[in-house]
């Protein structure tokens, strides 16, 4: 859910480890740009980096890796926006998503990654944790709008910032259009509509500080008018023996039958 990259080329503060996966990043970045995630190999990020292919596979391990760990460093380090309401942040961070998928190299690299994780187990595990991270971070500017007290305790920070996102990606993915301005009006307008209207809310009643909306203790004295001790409302109790004394077999406290 964050937005902004690195220039192609540059490198990153750090040892040489860092400096190695920033080369071969950025590598894969403009490999991407001019063959696509179709002719993308280890062998021309190889070449195109300066490292040995070798290195390629035994941390990558396959293009999908490579495209997957691109995502994440290209997505990875702008802060979120904090213009002081959750409507102002929600269009300022849909307005950056438009501004990272508007360029095209950037949506087929959201392509490649897809099409990656639906035929590799590594690089299924490595965009639902991609999605997962980004949406915790970006649901930050959610748990500022409840504690500003724009929102309910209970909404739910996550179910927003996928709502959020949800269009730009069916745009991208599945209708196949341009990700443009209106777009992101659109869903940034529609979403805080939706949260107004309590469409995000917790369905357990957890808010995000994970305190019970309900804040008075559950009674579990009774269930369905059966208090604990098993006696109904009607005053006879499970165990058979009405209030009176007289059990549901006729024989009374006693002992004398119903007959003599």
């Amino acid at each position: 859910m964050t937005t902004a990259h690195h220039a192609p080329g540059e490198t990153r503060p750090g040892g040489r480890t860092a400096r190695t996966r920033q080369a071969v990043l950025t590598a894969v970045f403009e490999e991407l740009g001019e063959v696509g995630f179709a002719g993308l190999t280890m062998e021309r990020v190889a070449q195109r980096s300066g490292i040995h292919v070798a290195t390629l596979y035994r941390r990558w391990r396959c293009t999908e890796g490579l495209v997957c760990d691109l995502l994440t460093d290209l997505s990875s380090e702008v802060p979120l926006p904090d213009s002081g309401t959750l409507p102002g942040d929600l269009r300022a961070l849909a307005l950056s998503i438009t501004a990272f998928y508007g360029e095209a190299r950037m949506s087929r690299l959201i392509e490649a990654v897809v099409s990656a994780a639906a035929r590799d187990s590594q690089a299924a595990t490595v965009l639902r944790t991609f999605f997962g991270e980004r949406l915790a971070l970006a649901g930050r500017m959610v748990q500022r709008a409840v504690d500003r007290g724009e929102l309910p305790t209970d909404t739910d920070p996550e179910k927003v910032m996928a709502a959020l996102g949800a269009p730009f990606y069916y745009r991208i993915l599945i209708a196949r259009g341009p990700v443009d301005r209106d777009l992101a009006e659109s869903a940034a307008t529609a979403v805080w509509a939706a949260v107004q209207a309590g469409a995000y809310v917790r369905t357990d009643g957890t808010p995000v500080n994970g305190t019970p909306v309900d804040k008075s203790p559950v009674d579990n004295a009774s269930v369905g008018g059966t208090p604990v001790n098993d006696t109904p409302e009607n005053g006879t109790p499970v165990n058979g023996t009405p209030e009176n004394g007289t059990p549901v077999n006729g024989t009374p406290e006693n002992g004398t039958s119903p007959g003599g």
